[in-house]
C-alpha cells in the first residue's frame, strides 16, 4: 500500500517528478505572440530592407569596390575609416549593427509609443554617421504616413557615409528619385566642429559643400553654432506649415542637434517624452524641442538600445524583416500554466491531509504500561496496582 506521508521517498519522489514535468510542459507551450503595431513594424522592416538593397546595387553598378572585411554583409551602407570629410571618431561594430532593417520597426514603436499619427510632423537631425539608421528612420515615418521635415550635417564619423562622392545627401536623392522614399532633407549644413567643419580641412568642407549644392539643398551656415542652431529651428518652423511637431528625431552626433558632445551622453538614448532640464552646456536643437514639450528620439548610443530591445549586434549575416522580439515574443500559455499548478497543488494537499490524519491517529493512542503488553502464566503473576 502506498505511503502518503510527505517523509516517504515514494512521495518525495513522485513530486519532484511532477514539479520538473509540469515546469517543462508549461516551458514547451510557450506561445509566438504578435507585439503591437506589428504589420507597421514589418512594413517598414521590408520597406528599409528595400532602399539598402537598391543602394546596393546602385553602387555596384558604378564600379564602387565594397570591402567584405569591414563590410561583411556587403550592405555598401560601411564607409571607409578616413576621408576628407570624416568628422569623428566612429565604431564599425555600432555601424554595422545599424544596418539591420528592423531598426525600422524599434522606431516604429518609438513613434507610436511618442502618440503620433498620420500626418503628423515630425522633425529630424540626420548625420552622415549612420546612413543605415537614417534609411530605416524615413522607411518608418513613411510607413506611418508621417510629415517629415529633414535637416541633414553632412560630415560623417569613421565607417559613415563619408564618400565626398556619395555622402548621405546623394543616398537619400537617389533613394527619392527612384520613387522608394518621398522624403528628403531640405537643408543641411557641414556638419563636424562648430557644425561648421572646424576639424576639416578646407578642401573636406569644400567637398561637402560641393554635396549640398548638387543635391540642391538649403545651405545652412551662419558662420557660427548658436546661430546654426537657430536657423534650424526656423528651417523647421517654416516647413511644418503652421501644425505642431509632434516629435523629434536625432540620428548621431550632430553637434547643432545636441548642441554639446556632453548632451548626447546625458540625454538617454531612445524616447523621452520629458526631459529633465539640467545644466546643459549649449541648449542645442534638441534640447530646445524637449523645451517647447516635444517628445524627442535620440539615436546615438546604439548599444543601449540593441539591449532595450533585444536586437543583435554586428549581425552577419543581416536578419530577414520580421525577426527578433521587436516583433514577437514568447509568452506563457496561460490555461496550461493554470491546469500544471492546479495539479500540483492538488497532489500537495493530498499529501498534508495524509501526513495531517497520521499525526492525529498517532495522538489517539494511548501508550500501556509493559506490565499490560506482557504474558503471564498464572493470575497471581499479575500485579496488583
Amino acid at each position: 500500500m502506498l505511503n502518503f506521508r510527505a517523509t516517504s521517498k515514494v512521495v518525495l519522489g513522485i513530486l519532484t517528478i511532477l514539479s520538473f514535468a509540469a515546469l517543462f510542459w508549461v516551458e514547451k507551450s510557450k506561445l509566438d505572440v504578435k507585439q503591437d503595431w506589428y504589420s507597421e513594424k514589418l512594413e517598414a522592416a521590408q520597406l528599409s530592407q528595400r532602399a539598402a538593397e537598391h543602394l546596393k546595387n546602385y553602387r555596384l553598378e558604378k564600379g564602387v569596390f565594397i570591402d567584405v572585411i569591414n563590410d561583411p554583409n556587403e550592405t555598401a551602407l560601411i564607409g571607409q575609416e578616413y576621408t576628407l570629410i570624416t568628422t569623428d571618431q566612429g565604431f564599425i561594430d555600432a555601424k554595422l549593427s545599424a544596418t539591420n532593417p528592423n531598426f525600422a520597426a524599434l522606431i516604429v514603436q518609438l513613434l507610436k509609443d511618442a502618440g503620433l499619427n498620420e500626418n503628423d510632423n515630425v522633425a529630424i537631425a540626420f548625420s552622415g554617421s549612420f546612413p543605415g539608421l537614417n534609411v530605416s528612420v524615413i522607411a518608418a515615418t513613411e510607413t506611418l504616413k508621417l510629415r517629415s521635415i529633414i535637416i541633414t550635417s553632412v560630415g560623417a564619423s569613421n565607417f559613415g557615409a563619408n564618400d565626398p562622392y556619395f555622402t548621405w545627401l546623394d543616398m537619400e536623392s537617389e533613394l527619392y528619385q527612384s520613387g522608394i522614399f518621398h522624403n528628403k532633407s531640405v537643408a543641411a549644413s557641414i556638419g563636424g566642429g562648430n557644425d561648421l567643419g572646424r576639424g576639416l580641412s578646407p578642401e573636406g568642407r569644400d567637398l561637402i559643400e560641393r554635396a549640398i549644392e548638387r543635391n540642391k539643398i538649403k545651405y545652412i551656415n551662419e558662420k557660427h553654432l548658436e546661430k546654426n542652431i537657430a536657423k534650424r529651428l526656423e528651417v523647421y518652423e517654416e516647413y511644418c506649415e503652421g501644425n505642431p511637431i509632434k516629435a523629434y528625431i536625432n540620428v548621431g552626433g550632430g553637434i547643432a542637434s545636441l548642441g554639446n558632445t556632453a548632451n548626447g551622453k546625458i540625454i538617454p538614448s531612445g524616447l523621452t517624452e520629458h526631459l529633465p532640464m539640467g545644466n546643459f552646456p549649449v541648449h542645442g536643437v534638441m534640447i530646445q524641442m524637449a523645451k517647447k514639450g516635444i517628445p524627442i528620439i535620440h539615436l546615438l548610443n546604439i548599444n543601449q538600445l540593441l539591449a532595450e530591445y533585444n536586437l543583435p549586434a554586428s549581425p552577419d549575416p543581416l536578419p530577414e524583416p520580421g525577426e527578433g522580439g521587436i516583433f514577437i515574443q514568447k509568452k506563457y500559455n496561460l490555461l496550461i500554466t493554470s491546469v500544471s499548478t492546479l495539479i500540483l497543488v492538488i497532489v500537495i494537499v493530498v499529501v498534508y491531509l495524509a501526513e495531517r490524519k497520521h499525526h492525529r491517529l498517532g495522538t489517539d493512542v494511548v501508550a500501556l504500561p509493559d506490565y499490560q503488553t506482557e504474558k503471564f502464566e498464572k493470575a497471581e503473576d499479575i500485579p496488583v496496582i
